[in-house]
């Protein structure tokens, strides 16, 4: 029992001294056991400004030491998935339409695979219109046949390969194929193909391994690689027209085709085109829209076939 002032002072000088002990002996612990912690520092070499725009993220998301920004927490909040990072969401109009572009150079290139690759990308952009995001998703969900797939990577490590074909009469054909690329025409693609087989062909003799075959007419599980040497090219021949009147003055050269083009001098208002050709038939069908305005000087085999052609339709029309 107290009984005096003095005893009173001790007894709460005594208190106050164990409460010290005690707090300093937590103290103790927590640091022992912040020491027994096994981690690894890592040191940042950030400018100034770097530094600003971490401490301001780390006080928008509450990562503090006190009332200061603790860098090192969000870093750890980062490392552990308790923040996720994601693409800055500023991508411009402009952007998104030169990638859409570009995904469909691919496909009339017949690099299906990485226009696909290129649609995943772009699908995960937010800056994308509905109707955008409509497009690439149902361009996503067409069903690519794995045989597609593996003819692209043939074509891409210039690779010969055999595939079995079925024509329009249900007849399979095998060819084996040296040179090949994907090319869109209307609202089907085929396979221009240069081919060691050159039974029932019925374009001219220079182009008698050039092939255009349906893609959809490729039999399934019937691509297989082959030995051999890649092509540079499909076999091509050099065909020269002469085009007239309002045709040739609005004529656009087509690129990869056309070789020359230039005005003739001794014959006003001709324009003189030399174009490459792969295939008879495909070679009609670009030229039959320009009727009388175009006219195909040589080789004489195929100003022959044509005049050929043109007669048949001349009669045609008589009968």
């Amino acid at each position: 029992m107290i009984t005096s002032l003095s005893e009173w002072q001790d007894f709460c000088q005594n208190i106050r001294i164990e409460s010290k002990c005690t707090y300093i002996s937590e103290l103790l612990n927590q640091a022992s056991k912040t020491m027994g912690r096994k981690g690894r520092s890592v040191t940042l070499s950030l400018s100034d400004k770097d530094k600003e725009r971490l401490e301001a993220i780390a006080l928008h998301y509450d990562m503090t030491w006190g009332d200061r920004a603790n860098i090192s927490k969000l870093i750890e909040a980062i490392a552990r998935q308790k923040l996720k990072l994601a693409p800055n969401h500023d991508w411009k109009p402009e952007r998104i339409a030169l990638l859409e572009t570009a995904r469909k150079l691919l496909i009339d290139a017949g690099k299906l695979e990485y226009a696909r690759t290129l649609a995943k990308w772009m699908c995960d952009r937010s800056e994308l219109t509905i109707p955008q995001r409509q497009e690439l998703e149902r361009f996503l969900q067409r069903d690519i046949c794995p045989w597609r797939i593996q003819v692209e990577r043939y074509i891409d490590r210039q690779q010969p390969f055999r595939l079995t074909y079925q024509d329009a009469a249900d007849r399979p054909w095998q060819f084996t194929v040296y040179h090949a690329r994907i090319v869109p025409r209307k609202d089907r693609e085929y396979l221009d193909c240069w081919c060691e087989e050159t039974d029932s062909s019925q374009d001219l003799p220079q182009l008698a391994h050039n092939r255009t075959l349906r893609l959809d007419r490729i039999t399934d599980a019937a691509v297989s690689k082959v030995g051999g040497r890649w092509r540079l090219d499909l076999a091509t021949l050099e065909v020269t027209l002469h085009l007239y009147g309002g045709l040739a003055i609005a004529y656009r050269t087509k690129q990869g085709r056309d070789v020359s083009v230039n005005w003739l001098d001794d014959q006003p208002q001709t324009l003189c085109v030399v174009r490459q050709m792969t295939s008879f038939f495909w070679f009609m069908r670009d030229i039959l829209p320009y009727g009388a305005d175009c006219e195909v000087i040589g080789p004489p085999p195929v100003r022959e076939k044509v005049r050929e052609g043109a007669i048949a339709l001349v009669q045609r029309y008589q009968t």
